[in-house]
């Protein structure tokens, strides 16, 4: 009877989740711990209600599109996943890994760390500062809070909200939004002329670097402005116990003049932090997709909510949907809830055109396409009749970039070319297409797929 009485007082969301108890909340969200019920994979689930959103609905809106987005453009493994978006009318879910060693802060508020210890995580924080970096995301709000240390003892960045895209930047590459928690953030950030993202997360991993090693913050004081006096002056003391080559690397870090402040390369070369330094297998996660995203069991969910939602309905509806593509989950809370677009959220952030049409004939174009990849010093690996294969010499995030092209000839004089990723990183690969590849091929280019005024075959 109490087993019974458990079960049905369950929580369970579109057939796939079990929520449990709460594990924080803020202004418009609330987290739980959630459990995968097919996998019994331990989740973290961030439920958004949409009246929440209502009342300060533009800027929330951005906010929550542009976590969705970084998140799906940071896969590492010293990085928070997000697993999965999905919605109803009134709610958004955001679905993220479980990361179950707690909080970085809860380490530090004990006391100082052994030195080997506070390396190991510096080194990991900054292997996923510098990924984020290379995908031209700033996090700007790094603190101990937003750390957790994972079942293996291994850390993992989190909360994406006050994140910044290579879009939010004026001309000039700079942000100008002060955001960050006032014991971390970087002096510049509070001057209102614009200042670098990324050397701005370099100071706040200078201070996580040092309450590490101290088991207090560098700059401290009875109010805001007696902490920021003391940023602004880098004014603070080493422990003696900090060996000499960590308090070199703290004062490369803690520079108020942001030009003079070290890099990630210069952090990556410097003795203290290559001590045991192993850089992580980012190639090894799964490449986002938007098919990540999308959940057949809305339809379903949506429906109930509209009072239609009958165990009958729902049988008709799966057999309906067998027969039909996927939809875009925020594609069909859209149309339910107007005024409520969502679906940018699922959007690639940049794709590069993967086909174009040629009049040349396929052999020509094949040549055409070796002489382009000698000229970008790619190896061609493999050659069929119309098919080439090529793979870049050098090593890149993810290992040596590498794609296939194809011909098919579609019409008399009509050929279309098709590009495929077959390995590396995905964003180098646009921007080799879009920088090296389209460029190079131009003179035999017809039409790329999805250019506004697409030539007729006729």
């Amino acid at each position: 009877m109490e087993e019974e009485k458990r079960q049905s007082s369950r929580s369970i969301i579109f057939n796939k989740y079990e929520m449990g108890k709460l594990l924080g909340q803020g202004n418009f969200a609330k987290v739980y711990h959630g459990r995968n019920l097919e996998t019994n994979e331990s989740v973290a689930i961030k439920v958004i209600k949409k009246e929440k959103l209502e009342k300060g609905k533009l800027k929330l809106m951005n906010q929550i599109k542009r976590e969705v987005s970084i998140m799906r453009l940071v896969r590492h493994p010293h990085i928070v996943e997000l697993k999965e978006v999905m919605a109803t009318k009134g709610k958004i879910f955001l679905v993220m890994e479980y990361v179950k060693g707690g909080e970085l802060f809860a380490k530090v508020t004990k006391g100082k760390m052994k030195e080997d210890l506070a390396r190991k995580y510096f080194q990991q924080l900054i292997s996923a500062v510098d990924f984020c970096h290379s995908r031209g995301v700033t996090h700007r709000d790094l603190k101990p809070e937003n750390l957790f240390v994972d079942e293996n003892g291994d850390l993992r960045v989190s909360d994406f909200g006050l994140s910044a895209l290579p879009e939010q930047r004026r001309s000039d590459g700079m942000l100008v939004t002060p955001c960050g928690t006032p014991a971390y953030v970087a002096p510049e950030v509070l001057k209102k002329i614009g200042y670098d993202g990324s050397k701005a997360d370099i100071w706040s991993c200078g201070v996580i670097l040092y309450a590490l090693l101290s088991g207090y913050l560098p700059f401290q004081g009875e109010n805001v402005m007696r902490i920021y006096k003391k940023a602004f002056k880098a004014q603070y003391v080493l422990a003696d116990w900090i060996s000499p080559e960590a308090k070199n690397l703290i004062s490369k870090l803690l520079v108020v003049d942001p030009e003079k402040r070290y890099s990630i390369e210069d952090i990556m070369k410097d003795p203290w932090f290559q001590y045991g330094f192993m850089r992580p297998i980012a190639f090894s996660m799964k490449e986002p997709s938007s098919e990540d995203f999308e959940i057949e069991e809305v339809v379903e969910i949506v429906e109930g909510e509209r009072g239609q939602g009958t165990s009958e309905n729902n049988k008709n509806n799966k057999q309906a949907q067998q027969s039909r593509p996927f939809y875009n989950a925020f594609e069909i809370i859209s149309s339910l809830s107007h005024g409520f677009d969502l679906r940018s959220l699922f959007e690639t952030r940049k794709r590069s055109p993967s086909m174009f049409m040629t009049k040349f004939s396929p052999a020509a174009v094949v040549g055409k396409l070796e002489a382009v990849a000698r000229g970008l010093n790619m190896r061609v690996t493999g050659k069929k009749e119309f098919m080439v294969k090529m793979q870049g010499t050098k090593e890149g995030r993810k290992g040596k970039l590498g794609m296939t092209v194809e011909v098919f000839e579609v019409a008399p004089e009509v050929a279309v070319v098709e590009f495929t990723k077959s390995s590396g990183d995905t964003l180098e690969y646009v921007k080799l297409c879009e920088e090296d590849v389209r460029p190079a091929l131009k003179d035999i280019v017809w039409s790329w797929q999805g250019d506004t005024n697409p030539p007729s075959i006729s």
